[in-house]
């Protein structure tokens, strides 16, 4: 009896060993199941599927960050279109994706509306900082203008005061990165005598902000063109030499917070 009871012991060991040996093949924590990094679209891992053991560098699926993508696109669009003030439901269908995989990637609208935002001005940054290189100052200035146009920041001036918390980290950080962008390309612009003295940051924002956002009850299908033609008008009274001399002082984006 005693040796059968050995003989039993003995054999759980070795299926325990046999157990610890796939698991640790397998790239999983002993104690864990292997594989359950990647249980859901969005890139959760142990934690998230309800297992113990140590937490690791996770990498979201490409189809869950084009999924992503979709929405947050989807997202800028509407809000651009509609406001703030937009059903999930409708920027899941917009996107082409199912409502939850909208609530799998973002908990709520505000989450979703700081997302949209932030890719805007992650964009803007990026462009900024590729103006520096531009062979001519003036014209990457320029070219950053039109750029941000397109991508109607003043329709999303709106979102940043209803919608998205201005001291919320990821906010703060990519406001000071696309200010410390623009000032750049607009010092690199004035050093070189082509921007007049006397504009500051917030003038050029404040400019972009009001050619792109909606008139009130205006359905004009052409108001980009438009935009495009005001703001070229609006940057070539930009240039040095200045023709006029600008009531009041340069505006600064801290002085258009505070307003």
């Amino acid at each position: 009896m005693n040796d059968w009871m050995n003989d039993l012991a003995a054999m759980s060991v070795k299926e325990e060993d046999v157990m610890v040996a796939t698991q640790v093949v397998a790239g999983a924590a002993p104690g864990t199941r292997a594989g359950t990094e990647e249980c859901d679209g969005a890139g959760r891992g142990d934690a998230a599927c309800g297992t113990d053991g140590p937490r690791r560098a996770v990498r979201p699926r490409a189809d869950a960050l084009r999924n992503r993508e979709r929405i947050v696109e989807a997202a800028r669009e509407m809000a651009v279109e509609y406001g703030a003030d937009i059903s999930l439901d409708e920027v899941a269908r917009r996107a082409g994706v199912g409502n939850a995989t909208v609530y799998r990637h973002f908990h709520d609208r505000a989450e979703l509306m700081r997302r949209a935002v932030l890719s805007v001005m992650d964009r803007a940054s990026r462009r900024a900082e590729e103006a520096l290189e531009g062979a001519d100052p003036f014209e990457a200035l320029c070219g950053f203008a039109h750029m941000a146009v397109e991508e109607r920041v003043g329709a999303l001036c709106s979102l940043l005061s209803v919608t998205v918390d201005m001291e919320h980290p990821d906010v703060l950080a990519a406001r000071l990165r696309l200010e410390s962008g623009v000032g750049a390309v607009m010092g690199r612009a004035r050093e070189a005598g082509q921007l007049r003295p006397d504009i500051g940051v917030g003038d050029l924002m404040m400019a972009l902000s009001q050619l792109t956002r909606p008139l009130p009850g205006c359905s004009c299908v052409d108001s980009d063109r438009f935009a495009h033609r005001h703001l070229q008008l609006f940057l070539d009274g930009l240039r040095a030499p200045a023709r006029s001399v600008l009531p009041g002082t340069a505006a600064t984006l801290e002085e258009l917070r505070r307003a």
